[in-house]
């Protein structure tokens, strides 16, 4: 279903029918800017849909450690119409992974290694998970942006 005025209701309603029970909820900061979180194994598919099917360009990736896992929020944005989408997904904290989007984002090739590097995180499929920014800096296996929760 190609959405033909483009608001951030339109794009979540479209995600939510497309991808039905791998939508977990829907959030909005504002008219311009919302969250869809989804299960982690839709994260290719609805990625492919935002940026084939609706015109959406990757921005970046963010990722951090919270006491519901490690979450990492790809960053959307459908510039003629001033929309930022945000997926949002959730991974297990004691194996987290979650497929590369690396081979449809050449983009997402340095911060997917930047989080591996940071958080511990397997990107699936990633064409080159080797060290980034920390050659010399810290033990293998020793992952700085890893928090310790009671």
């Amino acid at each position: 279903m190609k959405i033909k005025q483009m608001d951030n209701n339109s794009v979540t309603e479209a995600i939510k029918t497309r991808f039905g029970t791998e939508v977990i909820e829907t959030a909005f900061r504002n008219e311009k800017r919302c969250t869809v979180t989804i299960d982690r194994k839709a994260i290719v598919k609805v990625a492919d849909y935002l940026y084939r099917g609706e015109g959406f360009r990757f921005i970046i990736a963010t990722a951090l450690h919270t006491r519901r896992g490690f979450e990492i929020h790809y960053h959307f944005s459908k510039d003629k119409d001033g929309l930022i989408l945000n997926l949002h997904v959730i991974l297990n904290p004691d194996n987290p992974q979650i497929e590369s989007l690396s081979n449809m984002f050449n983009a997402s090739n340095w911060i997917e290694r930047e989080m591996h590097e940071l958080f511990g995180i397997d990107f699936i499929n990633h064409p080159n998970q080797e060290k980034l920014i920390s050659e010399g800096n810290w033990a293998e296996g020793v992952y700085p942006y890893r928090k310790e929760f009671k």
